[in-house]
């Protein structure tokens, strides 16, 4: 087991270790994008007067940027900032493609009421990704298959799926395996609210909650299914090792955990993303 956290014993809150404790906190994602773009702004801006001063005191002429050109200049330092401060791969794409989407969007003269509908639409699809770093990611059929293939056939199982989306794993679980009651919390209330309808309408035994994953107690269920992003996998391992019970299934879509193998690993036929699946002790 590594030594910079210890498990709980029963009854006893988790102890971290001084080094773990002595680690400096990091920005969030969201907040430290914004402070990459500012800062390449500034470099944008910097760059601008240090050409022209030297265009004046050399060779006595002015220069003069095209807007796409600015843009390719403002992308690219950002981009390069994103890459030095280790950001996630898709955070170097936006800040990439950032420059250019303004630039478009102030051209096309797009009406307010659209950004309006846009800033709405999107926040209630991602809502909280800034601050749990979990983006909405939709799993696929051959997934679902081979997570049924792991579910037991006595009736009392329960199987949760974290960051549930829209509710396809639930609900196919539930109607595979009818034994199953099988659930999903989503932080996002669109992609909730869109689960809650579909499973009215489909007549599914799967249930949805609006939620943090977090305020659950894991000992609840028999099988936990995740499919989170890199940024919470040691997280949602201390909540899993702390509160899961002996012989429960954590299933991880993708994303491994650091310093802990799974048991076993499932390669889906259809090329999917693998399935890592940790038996509890």
């Amino acid at each position: 087991m590594p030594n910079h956290w210890m498990p709980k014993t029963q009854g006893q809150p988790l102890v971290w270790s001084s080094k773990a404790a002595s680690k400096p906190r990091a920005f969030k994602p969201a907040t430290l994008a914004l402070l990459l773009q500012v800062a390449s702004l500034a470099g944008v801006i910097g760059i601008i007067w240090l050409s022209q001063f030297v265009a004046q005191q050399f060779f006595n002429a002015a220069l003069t940027f095209s807007m796409w050109s600015l843009c390719f200049l403002q992308a690219a330092l950002s981009a390069s900032l994103a890459v030095v401060f280790k950001q996630a791969h898709w955070w170097r794409w936006i800040h990439f493609a950032f420059p250019f989407a303004v630039v478009v969007m102030l051209q096309w003269q797009i009406p307010n009421e659209l950004y309006l509908i846009s800033f709405i639409v999107t926040a209630s699809l991602f809502w909280t990704t800034f601050r749990t770093q979990v983006p909405f990611y939709p799993s696929w059929p051959a997934v679902w298959h081979e997570v049924v293939k792991l579910i037991p056939m006595q009736p009392s199982t329960k199987l949760i799926d974290i960051g549930s989306g829209l509710g396809d794993m639930s609900m196919y679980v539930a109607k595979s395996r009818p034994n199953c009651q099988a659930e999903g919390i989503e932080i996002a209330p669109l992609p909730w609210l869109v689960s809650q309808v579909r499973a009215r309408l489909k007549r599914s035994t799967a249930r949805f909650q609006l939620g943090n994953y977090n305020e659950l107690n894991f000992a609840d269920y028999d099988i936990v299914f995740a499919y989170l992003s890199p940024a919470v996998m040691q997280a949602l391992w201390q909540k899993a090792h702390l509160e899961m019970r002996p012989n429960s299934l954590l299933i991880s879509l993708e994303f491994e955990i650091k310093d802990w193998p799974p048991s076993f690993i499932i390669t889906p036929k259809d090329g999917s993303p693998k399935l890592y699946v940790w038996r509890m002790p």
